[in-house]
């Protein structure tokens, strides 16, 4: 039985092989990057590790806690659990919604009565949206924008502006008047709709890479010296009269006949292009299109610290701040901003002093930042737009024995983590299941 080759060593490659290796499958993992992780890794800054984007998870990411387990953690080593707690400071008001322990969907409901920053008007209009979305199965009979869903639900501007519009740009990494309704619904089901503990916030407390990547190379690579290789670039697929032989890496081939393509779409687009049968589907990867992710950590003294872990900002260009003392940083704040915007014209020393003037409207007494690193992923997600999940490839490709597996294939999820773990599970299992 020839292994089965894996290109890429993000979340998706990983959790396809942590997926063979529990069925007994033998499989390979190259990385053209000097350590895993994808658009989800660690980084050297400092003498600290930052992570190139600030993650948050919630209890609903089940594929993602049961993988974790597999490579050996406990949750509590590596995720501090809370109820769910959004709190959105603005120049003009603020949003406070905490949920308290009560079963799905009743949390949200009490969540949304309780916050009392909002006109009681909003808070019933909310309330009725969160009911009919219940008794729709979350399910649009056509498409259309967060904003006009909002606007369909009869949402006011102020739990617009402090509530969904955040949460669509967290989680769809989109701006709401161009991002897809459905797929939002798609969230909000999830993480509101099935348990309470779906909902609550995951907070990572060490670096990604070492909670998940990082480690899980380690793991498997226990089990089979040598699974996953780092600067490993891959050349080009190998095809043969329609025939899937093999790839060549760093001017080797490397014979097979299973591999799953699991790098960013760009790349995937790329060695696709180059093979007659998947031209078509290189187009499609490419018209997905891309948003970019901002991070930038901003080292205050030791004694600086916002009141929870995560704080969102209303009416600038800093979205959420993350404290990451969590992480036995004192003193960094992670400011993220997610989506396209006025920021991407800014370099990174304007940029560092644009968002310290906004953390300094709520925070007066914090000195100027020591340090500042800003992490620009200007393809960090696809464009999850109207109409887009019908451009998302499915894991089986054209071409026999070549899959597809990342946070943009076919799925419910936008491109979160959870979304590429899922899909690395959901490749490797049509694989399991194809030689029984």
């Amino acid at each position: 039985m020839k292994p089965v080759l894996i290109i890429g060593a993000g979340w998706a490659g990983i959790a396809a092989a942590l997926t063979l290796r529990a069925s007994q499958i033998p499989f390979r993992v190259f990385e053209a990057a000097p350590s895993p992780g994808g658009r989800a890794r660690s980084l050297p800054w400092q003498g600290q590790v930052l992570d190139n984007g600030q993650h948050l998870l919630i209890g609903a990411y089940h594929e993602t806690l049961r993988l974790l387990a597999q490579i050996g953690w406990q949750e509590n080593e590596v995720l501090l659990r809370q109820p769910l707690t959004l709190t959105v400071r603005g120049e003009r008001d603020s949003l406070e919604l905490r949920a308290p322990a009560l079963p799905a969907p009743l949390h949200l409901a009490a969540a949304l009565l309780s916050a009392g920053t909002l006109p009681w008007s909003e808070r019933v209009a909310a309330l009725r949206m969160a009911l009919r979305l219940q008794l729709s199965g979350y399910r649009l009979a056509q498409d259309i924008s967060v904003r006009a869903l909002l606007q369909q639900q009869r949402q006011g501007e102020k739990i617009s502006r402090l509530l969904w519009e955040p949460l669509c740009i967290a989680t769809l990494n989109t701006l709401p008047e161009r991002a897809s309704g459905q797929v939002f619904l798609n969230v909000l089901r999830d993480s509101f709709g099935q348990a309470a503990g779906d909902s609550q916030l995951l907070l990572p407390k060490v670096g990604l890479g070492e909670m998940f990547c990082e480690r899980a190379m380690r793991y498997l690579n226990q089990g089979q010296p040598d699974s996953v290789i780092l600067r490993q670039r891959v050349e080009a697929l190998l095809v043969k009269d329609n025939t899937l032989r093999g790839l060549r890496v760093n001017g080797t081939q490397i014979d097979t006949e299973q591999l799953i393509l699991a790098t960013a779409p760009e790349a995937a687009a790329r060695l696709c292009g180059e093979v007659p049968a998947l031209q078509l589907l290189a187009a499609q990867i490419t018209q997905l299109g891309s948003q970019p992710i901002v991070t930038a950590y901003l080292q205050y003294p030791p004694a600086c610290r916002i009141p929870q872990v995560m704080l969102g900002l209303d009416g600038g260009i800093g979205q959420w701040l993350t404290d990451r003392r969590i992480a036995g940083q004192a003193g960094l704040i992670a400011v993220s901003i997610s989506a396209e915007g006025p920021h991407m014209a800014l370099d990174n020393t304007q940029l560092c002093t644009r968002l310290h003037a906004e953390i300094g409207q709520h925070f007066p007494d914090w000195p100027e930042p020591e340090q500042c690193q800003v992490i620009r992923e200007k393809r960090a997600t696809f464009d999850c737009r109207v109409g887009i999940q019908a451009l998302r490839p499915v894991n089986q490709t054209p071409l026999p024995g070549l899959w597809l597996a990342g946070d943009y294939t076919a799925g419910d999820y936008p491109a979160t983590l959870e979304g590429a773990v899922r899909s690395g599970v959901q490749c490797a299992q049509q694989i399991i299941d194809s030689r029984k």
